[in-house]
């Protein structure tokens, strides 16, 4: 089973690089973020017409996330818990049922949170306690869990081609590192990292001063998986080549082959 992640930067301006990609890379369930629209107004007719349900969590003009998949979940649960205030939509989980079991997916989009000086860095590290308390709980199904998304999150300074640059942003905080720390220290795996501790591993390419031609990248979209998820992962990839198409997203997707 193939499980993606991409932080598509609007479906609506991107859905011929989605239905394009699709069809090249036929995943079995894809995670969206920053899908920019409201559910009624998701270009759902164009990807179900691919052979994919599709289940939104939408939001006028930024956030929302989506989870893309060639059958239907069993139960859908939409907003992170822990915060009845919060109306940004930023999270959505699916059960699926396989021959093994129960597989539950999570699509997130943590927040930015620069600049570092105002009120957003504490909302990301504050979405960053309640997604902790809410994976902490989840891990005690002991199933299958994969939470993936962009997570605005530079775990270590491999994972910059010049970190040097991000000392003074959100994404690269001491705090921020450190709640991401926590999660792994709950139990998970990060995916990417599971198979590979190489440099030069990057999921997104600003759009500003040639980044994506110099290969100026960070890693900040990430799978991470339960215990029980990391005994069933085949593989880990990033489809880099899709940054190169034609009004591509500024994020790339990430892909894991799950057993």
């Amino acid at each position: 089973m193939k499980i993606v992640t991409w932080n598509i930067n609007g479906a609506k301006a991107r859905i011929d690089v989605l239905t394009t990609w699709l069809q090249e890379s036929n995943p079995d369930i894809v995670c969206l973020q920053e899908i920019k629209s409201v559910d009624d107004s998701f270009p759902r007719f164009e990807i179900e017409a691919l052979g994919y349900h599709v289940e939104t969590h939408g939001q006028k003009g930024f956030n929302g996330v989506a989870i893309l998949s060639k059958k239907s979940p069993d139960e859908v649960t939409r907003g992170l818990p822990g915060d009845d205030s919060d109306e940004q939509a930023r999270f959505i989980e699916a059960v699926f049922s396989t021959e093994r079991g129960a597989l539950r997916v999570v699509s997130l989009y943590l927040p930015n949170g620069n600049p570092i000086n105002t009120e957003k860095f504490p909302y990301k590290l504050n979405w960053m306690a309640r997604l902790e308390r809410w994976a902490e709980a989840r891990l005690a199904l002991e199933e299958p869990l994969i939470l993936a998304g962009d997570y605005n999150v530079i775990p270590e300074p491999i994972d910059a081609k010049n970190p040097e640059v991000w000392v003074n942003d959100a994404l690269f905080q001491p705090e921020t590192r450190q709640a991401f720390r926590r999660l792994e220290n709950l139990g998970f795996t990060d995916a990417v990292r599971n198979v590979s501790e190489e440099a030069g591993i990057y999921t997104f390419w600003d759009y500003q001063a040639g980044a994506w031609q110099k290969n100026n990248g960070i890693r900040i979209d990430h799978l991470m998986l339960s215990p029980e998820a990391t005994n069933l992962l085949e593989s880990a990839t990033i489809e880099k080549h899709v940054r190169a198409w034609e009004k591509p997203s500024d994020h790339v997707p990430v892909a894991i082959s799950i057993a």
